[in-house]
């Protein structure tokens, strides 16, 4: 008989900032809401050290502020780093899912084309033929219907057009982009199969960087950022189309907006 695995202290540690996070950014725990250490550690059944680490690190992210005399205070979503990777993908697991893909999107349309667009006017003939054959593999996992592949070699390529408009404060938002690909898959905000346009226009991004169009790598990427909102928008209509009815008419069109759904 095998003795049961005890958890360590970096499991539990883990799994708080996991759970204190979720809830933070779902609402669970609002805004000026006080965290008791000690409460903290009896609810979750862990030691205080992991109490203190845990709330430490959502301090770090700007979700928590301890203060004399109060405690550990909840903040307000201005005071969060919105760029971190887990603050991200809590906001994404939330319920406010669609304003957070709305922000994403709205900022990978002013960031990508604009990588592209440099990519193309600096990347060396190496790093173009690099991406044409990146593209080619994220194409045939697209028509293989390999999902995990897709995803994966989807972020590579948005990632290598980051580094490759040589503008490093670009390169380092690729974690930014994994997310957003990662959470629309994780909600089932994506097709079963990648559309054809949007494998097609993968391709021309990568060819027009290889050929030095800067105007053609613009003009695609913009268009897989436009195609990846209207896809997420018509996904989500058809799986909520009772949620949207629910919502009254001029908070109905915000979200539809924000998620490229058309209403009448």
């Amino acid at each position: 008989m095998k003795t049961p695995k005890v958890a360590s202290s970096a499991d539990l540690h883990s799994v708080l900032v996991e759970n204190l996070g979720l809830a933070i950014a779902g609402g669970a725990l609002a805004p000026s809401s006080i965290l008791r250490l000690d409460e903290l550690e009896a609810q979750h059944g862990v030691s205080r050290s992991v109490v203190r680490e845990a709330t430490r690190v959502l301090s770090s992210k700007g979700m928590l502020e301890s203060r004399r005399r109060l405690g550990t205070v909840v903040q307000p979503e201005e005071c969060w780093n919105l760029y971190d990777p887990q603050v991200i993908r809590w906001r994404l697991a939330s319920s406010r899912r669609l304003e957070q893909l709305r922000a994403l999107n709205e900022l990978r349309g002013a960031i990508e084309p604009q990588a592209a667009r440099l990519a193309a006017e600096r990347a060396s003939w190496d790093e173009g033929s690099d991406l044409v054959s990146q593209a080619a593999r994220l194409w045939s996992a697209g028509q293989r219907g390999d999902r995990d592949e897709f995803l994966r070699l989807d972020i590579e390529f948005h990632a290598a057009v980051l580094r490759a408009s040589g503008n490093p404060m670009f390169s380092q938002l690729h974690n930014l982009v994994a997310e957003v690909l990662t959470g629309r898959t994780e909600h089932g905000l994506m097709p079963q199969l990648p559309d054809h346009e949007a494998l097609q226009l993968h391709v021309d991004v990568a060819s027009a960087i290889q050929r030095s169009e800067s105007h053609a790598a613009h003009a695609a990427m913009s268009r897989i950022v436009e195609q990846s909102t209207e896809e997420m928008g018509d996904i989500w209509s058809s799986h909520h189309p009772a949620e949207l009815a629910a919502v009254p008419a001029p908070a109905a069109a915000t979200v539809s907006a924000a998620i490229g759904i058309a209403t009448a």
